[in-house]
C-alpha cells in the first residue's frame, strides 16, 4: 500500500495560501465595526411593513455582531493552528512574512537577509516558503492540485 501526496499547482496554490492569509491579517488587526440600530422612526404610507412580517432590527443586528465575530477568531484560530504545525524554520518564515501587523510592508528580500540568522540564500527562502505554502494549503483545504502531474513537493 503506498501514499502519494499530489502534486500542486504552485501559482494557483500560492494565490489561495497568500489570500487567506492577508484575509488573516485583516480579521486580525483591523478592527471589527459592530453595526447598530437604528433609532430614527419611519412612516410606512402602506403600513403593515415592506414584506408584512415583524422584524427585531435590534436582536437581527446583535446576533450579526456576535456571529461576525465569532467567525472572524474562528478563521484566525484555525490559520495559526495550521501555521503552528509547521517545522521552527517554516513557521518562522510564515510569521515574519505574512503574519505580522507589518507584514505588507515586508519584502521576502527582508526577511531571508535581515530576519533569518545567519541570512540564508534567495533560493533555500523559496523552498521553505513552497514546503510551508504546501502544507498549509493540505492542511486548510485550499490547495489547487495539479491533474498532470503526480508526486511530492520539490
Amino acid at each position: 500500500m503506498s501514499f502519494e501526496l499530489p502534486a500542486l499547482d504552485r501559482k494557483a496554490t500560492q494565490t489561495e495560501v497568500e489570500a487567506a492569509l492577508e484575509k488573516y491579517r485583516i480579521f486580525k488587526y483591523v478592527y471589527y465595526d459592530e453595526q447598530e440600530a437604528n433609532i430614527t422612526s419611519s412612516i410606512d404610507d402602506i403600513g403593515g411593513g415592506k414584506s408584512n412580517t415583524i422584524s427585531d432590527q435590534t436582536g437581527n443586528i446583535a446576533m450579526h455582531n456576535v456571529d461576525e465575530k465569532e467567525r472572524r477568531r474562528r478563521y484566525c484560530e484555525r490559520i495559526e493552528r495550521a501555521v503552528k504545525r509547521l517545522p521552527k524554520m517554516e513557521r518562522y518564515l510564515i510569521e515574519a512574512r505574512y503574519m505580522s501587523e507589518e507584514s505588507e510592508y515586508i519584502t521576502d528580500y527582508n526577511v531571508y537577509n535581515f530576519k533569518f540568522q545567519p541570512p540564508i540564500s534567495e533560493k533555500t527562502y523559496s523552498k521553505i516558503r513552497w514546503k510551508a505554502f504546501y502544507k498549509i494549503a493540505l492542511n486548510l483545504n485550499i490547495a489547487v492540485i495539479n491533474p498532470t502531474d503526480k508526486g511530492t513537493p520539490e
